[in-house]
């Protein structure tokens, strides 16, 4: 009866040691920081062939979104330039992988009447995105809203990132699901392409 007494003993001892190391291996670990979330290079962006052409081009359902004042606004606003809609937010890897490369496209396009439109699905709002553009070094970007996820589910998106191209007569011509590089020559000759 002594002997396994004691070796009960020994075994709680053990595991309660182990429990320690544990605990405190965890304690000495960083928490995670919520709205800087692990760094976006591990995610691999695609090329301009995972661009689909939009057959038959169509003028997409008419939805709103937000600026970052809370002012509505619609995509019939951009009437007689190409808009690329990116649908993003900042908790989703592939898309902030994308999103320097986005903000290269606006400043290249700009010239030839490209407007980046990136709508945010993010609840925490302007702040959020701004939070967001401020740590990273996001410039040339807007700041558009859709928290809750009107204009995803208007246009049919399946998830995100995915960016529309839509041409200067308001039609959707292209589409592209998943993070891709948006400031490489290859795609800005493929948004002319398919923009017309």
């Amino acid at each position: 009866m002594r002997m396994t007494t004691r070796r009960a003993a020994l075994t709680a001892a053990g595991a309660l040691a182990a429990a320690t190391l544990a605990a405190v291996a965890l304690l000495r670990k960083p928490a995670p920081d919520v709205l800087t979330p692990r760094a976006p290079e591990a995610v691999r962006l695609q090329d301009m062939a995972a661009l689909v052409p939009t057959d038959p081009a169509q003028p997409p359902p008419a939805t709103s979104f937000t600026d970052a004042a809370g002012a509505t606004h619609g995509l019939g606003e951009f009437a007689g330039k190409v808009v690329v809609v990116n649908l993003w937010a900042t908790w989703c890897q592939p898309c902030i992988a994308e999103l320097p490369s986005l903000a290269a496209l606006a400043r290249r396009g700009a010239a030839e009447g490209i407007v980046v439109l990136p709508i945010s699905s993010d609840r925490g709002g302007a702040a959020a995105v701004r939070h967001y553009y401020a740590a990273h070094g996001i410039e040339d970007l807007g700041v558009w809203l859709d928290p809750k996820g009107d204009v995803a589910q208007a246009l049919g998106v399946r998830g995100i990132p995915t960016t529309l191209i839509i041409d200067r007569q308001g039609r959707e011509r292209a589409r592209l699901e998943g993070g891709a590089d948006w400031a490489s020559d290859a795609a800005l000759a493929a948004i002319r392409k398919v923009a017309g």
